[in-house]
Formats: structure tokens, sequence, C-alpha cells
């Protein structure tokens, strides 16, 4: 797909829902053309009329009236500015949230190789260049396009020759700019690409700053520094390199086109066709068409950003998830079934997972023990459809997960890790996760149960105050997390090492919450510790992502052979370190 077509295409999609607006512009931009074609002709009068030795009292009123009209332009100009990038900015904030949407339902590998600041760039850096140039370009390219073509059929109207000439010279300067639109394009993107490099740079090195400063590699992040900005600057320089190409090709351009406006005018003075009003009616209506010209020579330098970002959306926009929606399968109420069947995984090519067989019943809660790295994690990932299986598949009460809608199959399924994502909200928010469909009495009662009351009345403002990352203990913080999975209500709850970070009087407070959150629930519990265990139904322990050992908690541990008796004796921490 070209630049023009893709820019033609988003101004399409996101400005047809607001055609009662773009059409109040177009109202507006026309009265401010048409106003700004009709005042010359007021001047050549006054002229005219003056060095005929006219009376003052028309020539006062000639005035008077091209004041009056130049203040009525000047009141619709800004008015359609003020329409155009309401316009504009509503437009691009659209494809904003668009944007931000097709992110967030695109797989796991796709956030995995791009860093935040990266995305945060992409999303919101390229968005705000285009937001400019979406609402500029309604009022200035198209408005000044109109511009242009009335004022050479005004001149047009006085003398076919003038005409001619200031037409030649328009097409003559369209042809120069057009042909100089695309040379900084590619320069623009790689700026842009640079920018969104440097962010991605920031967004990591920010968030380990203490790794690094306790590590002794702050003189390492500051050379990466170095190199970032260099490209930057190299880039940031090619790219104002293709805008100066512009702006020169412009500047003599514009002076042909002065060249023009006098010769001719001269010329047909000189031989008496016209009045020395009408000289000055040529050169007034050659400075509009020079106007006009030299704006859309702005835009088109914003435009060489403009339609890098614009590459850079369609790119963005162009990538599909390796997660397809099923939708043709619903998941059934209450406690699920789960079953792996012959499900192996790898992220790249050394698999994670190699044919794991488990099947949980509903209501029963299993555990899983492995080392670092035996696919603990992954096998989490797997029942929330993070990812699909490179082999076999994952069936929740017959359901196999690929044909399950997604918003489906995570209401249904929720997982509580060790890491608890906080936000800059309130507290109600931050239980919520921003669903309005759940009252605060619901939300009062889980916060309870949890043992979150008594922090709940500390703060002053309840359910309304605002939360930082500072404001909660880990313990608190992970409390709740399991708050926000209580509201859920979900027919299978996996804990990924969720009481890992606690301390045990903490993870005592847990243990009647989880006991509340696995009720009447498929649970699937990944933890280390033992006391953790005593609540599951059965054991899974994995070895380098194959099930090495599978059963029933209490045959497991009454039998002295099994590797879940010996971890036991051994103590669990230690033997799984």
């Amino acid at each position: 797909m070209s630049q023009g077509t893709s820019a033609l295409a988003l101004f399409s999609r996101y400005l047809a829902p607001r055609r009662q607006q773009a059409l109040l512009l177009a109202v507006l931009l026309l009265s401010s053309i048409g106003l700004q074609l009709a005042n010359p002709q007021l001047l050549r009068f006054f002229i005219d009329a003056a060095l005929a030795g006219a009376d003052l009292r028309p020539l006062a009123l000639a005035a008077l009236l091209f004041i009056a009209v130049a203040l009525v332009t000047q009141l619709l100009t800004a008015a359609a500015q003020y329409v155009g990038e309401s316009l504009g900015w509503a437009a691009t904030n659209d494809l904003r949230a668009d944007l931000a949407l097709h992110c967030l339902r695109l797989d796991l590998g796709f956030h995995n190789g791009r860093t935040p600041g990266e995305l945060i760039e992409r999303i919101d850096g390229d968005l705000v260049a285009l937001g400019g140039f979406f609402s500029r370009f309604v009022v200035s390219v198209l408005g000044n396009v109109a511009m242009v073509v009335g004022v050479l059929l005004m001149v047009w109207r006085e003398d076919w020759r003038a005409g001619a000439a200031l037409t030649i010279f328009a097409l003559a300067a369209f042809a120069v700019l057009s042909r100089l639109r695309s040379v900084a394009v590619a320069r623009w993107r790689r700026q842009r690409e640079a920018v969104a490099q440097l962010f991605g740079f920031f967004g990591e090195r920010l968030s380990g700053t203490e790794d690094i400063r306790a590590s002794g590699a702050v003189d390492h992040v500051m050379r990466e520094l170095g190199v970032h900005h260099r490209a930057w600057l190299d880039a940031r320089r090619d790219a104002t390199f293709g805008a100066s190409v512009i702006f020169s090709a412009t500047v003599v351009t514009f002076a042909s086109g002065s060249a023009v406006a006098f010769g001719v005018g001269g010329a047909l003075w000189l031989a008496g066709g016209i009045t020395i009003g009408t000289v000055y009616l040529i050169f007034y209506y050659a400075e509009l068409l020079r106007r006009p010209i030299d704006q859309v020579r702005r835009e088109l330098e914003d435009a060489q950003q403009a339609f890098a970002s614009i590459a850079r959306v369609q790119e963005l926009l162009g990538t599909s998830s390796k997660l397809i929606d099923g939708g043709a399968a619903p998941l059934p109420a209450g406690p699920l079934e789960i079953e792996l069947d012959d499900v192996t995984f790898a992220y790249e090519e050394e698999p994670v997972l190699r044919d794991v067989r488990i099947r949980v019943g509903p209501r029963r809660v299993l555990g899983v023990l492995g080392r670092t790295g035996s696919g603990k994690t992954t096998l989490a990932r797997l029942l929330l459809r993070f990812y699909d299986p490179t082999a076999g598949s994952v069936r929740l009460s017959g359901v196999d997960a690929r044909d399950a809608r997604l918003e489906d199959l995570r209401s249904r399924v929720t997982l509580v890790t060790q890491e608890v994502q906080l936000f800059h909200a309130t507290v109600r928010d931050n239980v919520t996760f921003f669903d309005r469909s759940i009252d605060d009495s619901r939300t009062y009662q889980a916060l309870h149960h949890l043992g979150l009351g008594e922090w709940l009345r500390r703060r002053t403002g309840g359910l309304d105050e605002l939360m930082t990352a500072d404001g909660l203990s880990a313990g608190e913080a992970q409390l709740l997390a399991l708050a926000r999975a209580f509201l859920r209500e979900p027919g299978v709850v996996v804990l990924d090492e969720a009481s890992s970070r606690l301390d045990p009087a903490t993870e005592r407070l847990l243990e009647t919450a989880i006991d509340g959150l696995l009720a009447d629930r498929t649970g699937v519990v990944i933890a280390h510790r033992l006391e953790t265990l005593d609540r599951c139904d059965d054991i899974v322990i994995l070895e380098e992502g194959r099930v090495v050992e599978q059963g029933a908690r209490t045959a497991l541990a009454a039998d002295p052979s099994s590797r879940f008796a010996r971890l036991r004796r051994s103590g669990m921490a230690e033997a799984l370190a």
C-alpha cells in the first residue's frame, strides 16, 4: 500500500464518523476563502477611484468595508482552525485507542520482543506527530488548495494572460514540491525508529536502576546511551537535510512567482490593457497564491514525518496475533476440568514442555513442583492461553482452549502471581481492575474477608483514595491480588508461587483467604513451600519440561520411594533450589 493510500485510508476510517463536523468545517473554510478572494476587489476599486479623484465618501465606505471583511475573515479562519483541530485530534485519539487495544490483544511473544518504552513511543509518539498532521491537513492543505483554485479563477476573470502565467507558476510549484515530497520520508522513518529505540533503552535501564548501580554497570549504561544518542543524531541530521532540500526549492519557486507577477502586471499596464488598480490586484492575488503554497510546503515538511508515522502505524496495525480468537465453544459455568493432552511447547526451538499429560478434575487442587526452568510458569501461561501449545491441546471441561473466546476463557481462568501490578488509581479501581459492574458492597466484602479491612479503614478516602506503588507492603499487595481473583468468581484459579515473597505471619493470614478462594473451584498451585501444598489433592512434579511424577498427594506422601516423599523429607525449598 502506498503512503498516500495509507493516509487516505486512515482519514476515511477515522473522519467518516464525524461527517457533520467535517461539513461545518467545509462551510467555514469556503466562507473564509470567498471573503479573502473578494477583498482585493475592494482594494482595486479604492486605488482606481482615488487616482480618478473620486469623493471621500465612497473611498471611506470602501475602506471600512475592507476592514469589516478582513475582520470577519479572521473570525471565520479562527473558527475553522478550532473545528479542524478538534476534528483532527478526536480522530487521532480514536486511532490511538484502537492502536493501544490492538497491542493489548497481541500475544505475549510480541510484547516480549519489544521494550515498554518502544511501545509507548510507537503508540503515543508516532500519533503525536500524526495528530498534528491530521488536524492541520484538513484546514491547511484542503483549504489552501481551494484557495489556489479560487485565486486562479479570479485572475483568469481579470485577464487570460495573467491567469495563464499564474496557472503555469502554480502548476510548476506543485510539480516541484510533489517531486520532493518523498525525499525525506525514509529519513524521517529512520529518525522515528531511532527515537523508539532510545525510549526503549530508557525504559529498560530506568526500571533496573538499583541492579545497575549495585553491579557497577553505570559506565556501561552511559556508553550505551552515547551510542543511542549518536544513532538518533545521525538519523535526525539526515532527515533534516531532506527537509532543507524542500525548503530551498520552495524559496526559489517563490522568487519565480514574484517575478511572474511583477512582469505580467507591468507589461499589461504598459500596454494599456489594465489599470494601476488591476496591477495591484494581480500582485495581491499573486501574494494570496504564494501564501497557500507556502503553507502547503510547510505541511509537506510535516508530512514527511507523518508519512513515516503512518507507515509505522500501519505496520503495527498489520501485526497479527499468533492467538486466533475461537469464539465457537462456550465454557460451562462452575468449576472446570483441566486436561493437558500430550502438550509440547517451545518459545523458540528448544521445547520447554515435552509431552505433558495432566488431568485435574473439577473442584480438585493440583500442586505443581519443579526446579527453576522446569516449565511450571509456562504451564500456567498455557492455561490462560497466553500461548498456544506447539503440539497437543489444552482443554477445559472438554473445550479446547483454542475454540473458546479469549475474553470468556480469561474471565473463567484467573492467575495470581508473586508480582502484583498496582495502578496510580483509586483503591476501588485497583481491586476491581476498573470493572464498573462490581458494586462497592462486594468490594468491601472481599477486602474484609481477606484481612484488608483494617488497612482500608486507615485510608481516609476509602475506596476513592488514590493508591501509589509504595502504599502497600508485599503482603498487603498479595492480599489485594487475591481480592481481585475473588471478585472475578473464576472456575479455575492458578496460584503461581503467590506466597513465595511473604513472611510466615502474613502467609498464615493468607491460608484462610486461599482456602476460601479455592473452595468449589478447580485450582493449580505452583509453590515451593510444603504448607502451601497441604491443601492440594494431587501433585505433579516437572523436570526439564517432562512430568516425572504425578498422583494423589496423600498416596505420594505415603510412598517413601516417591519423589514427593523424598522432597518432604529433605525440605522442599532446598531440594528444588
